[in-house]
C-alpha cells in the first residue's frame, strides 16, 4: 500500500513539478486572473502579518524570497511556469521597483520536516532572505511519521528561520483526490495550523485551495491523464494566489503597488 501511495505521489509531483534555478529566469508576464484561478477570499486571508516584507516594500529595499520545497515546487523543462516563477512575475508587476523582487528555490526532495529543518541555519546564512516560504508535510505523511514529532520539527524549523531574521509562510501538502484515501493527511494539516498559530505566521493552505479547484471543477486532479499543460495551469494559479497572499499579509496598500 505504501508503495502505491509513493508511486501516486511521485506521479503527481512529476506533473506538478522544474530544475532548481532562480525563479526569475524567463518567467512569463503576469496577466489578469483567469477564471480557473478564482478562489473564495477566506482561502487567501491571514490574520498573521509579514512585517519584514512590509518594511522592504515601504523602503524600496530588495525583497528576497526563498521557497523551500520538494519536487512539487517545480515543473520539468518549464521552470518559468512553476509557481515560484509565477509568484515572482506577479509580485514584480505589483510591487515597485520590479527589479527589487527576487525569488529563489531550494529543493529538499524526499526529506522530512526534521531533515529539512536541520539545514536551515547554514541555508539562512548563505541566502539571507526577507521571506521564507516553507512547503512541507508530504514526505512526513508518506512515511507516516508521528504527527507530534512532525509538529516539533516544524516548530524548530520555523524558530530557526525567524531567529535568522526572516518572515515565514508555511505551505502545507498539495491535494490529490487519487491519494487522499491512502495517506492520513489531516494530522499533518492540523499540526501545521497549530505551529502557524503558535508562531503567529501565515499558513498558505495549498491543500484546501487545490481541493477547492478540484471540487468546483476548475481542474480535474483525479484524471490519470494529467499532462504538462495542466501542471502549468495549476502552478500559474498557485503562483497568483501566493503572490496575493503575500501582498495581503504584508498589508501592502494600493498606494504602494504599481498602477
Amino acid at each position: 500500500m505504501k508503495a502505491k501511495v509513493l508511486l501516486s505521489l511521485i506521479l503527481l509531483c512529476g506533473v506538478l513539478a522544474a530544475p532548481q534555478a532562480r525563479a526569475d529566469d524567463a518567467a512569463p508576464a503576469a496577466a489578469a486572473v483567469p477564471p480557473a484561478c478564482e478562489l473564495p477570499s477566506y482561502l487567501l486571508s491571514s490574520e498573521s502579518q509579514l512585517p519584514k516584507v512590509a518594511e522592504a516594500v515601504k523602503s524600496g529595499k530588495p525583497l528576497e524570497i526563498l521557497v523551500i520545497g520538494s519536487r512539487s515546487t517545480t515543473i520539468p523543462s518549464s521552470e518559468g511556469s512553476s509557481y515560484p516563477a509565477r509568484m515572482e512575475a506577479i509580485l514584480k508587476e505589483k510591487l515597485p521597483p520590479a527589479e527589487a523582487v527576487h525569488v529563489s528555490v531550494e529543493l529538499q526532495s524526499k526529506k522530512s520536516a526534521e531533515e529539512t529543518a536541520a539545514t536551515f541555519v547554514k541555508l539562512m546564512e548563505a541566502k539571507r532572505p526577507t521571506l521564507v516560504i516553507w512547503q512541507t508535510g508530504t514526505v512526513d505523511a508518506i512515511r507516516a511519521i508521528d504527527p507530534d514529532d512532525f509538529r516539533g520539527a516544524v516548530t524548530e524549523g520555523v524558530a530557526a528561520l525567524q531567529n535568522a531574521g526572516a518572515d515565514v509562510v508555511l505551505m502545507n501538502l498539495q491535494y490529490s483526490p487519487r491519494t487522499e484515501t491512502m495517506i492520513s493527511a489531516q494530522p499533518f494539516l492540523d499540526n501545521m495550523k497549530v505551529v502557524a498559530q503558535e508562531h503567529d505566521i501565515p499558513l498558505f493552505d495549498r491543500f484546501a485551495i487545490m481541493r477547492q479547484w478540484n471540487d468546483q471543477g476548475q481542474f480535474d486532479l483525479f484524471s490519470p491523464s494529467r499532462g504538462p499543460e495542466l501542471a502549468k495551469q495549476v502552478h500559474d494559479c498557485l503562483g497568483r494566489a501566493l503572490a496575493q497572499f503575500v501582498i495581503d499579509a504584508a498589508h501592502v496598500g494600493p498606494a504602494q503597488q504599481q498602477n
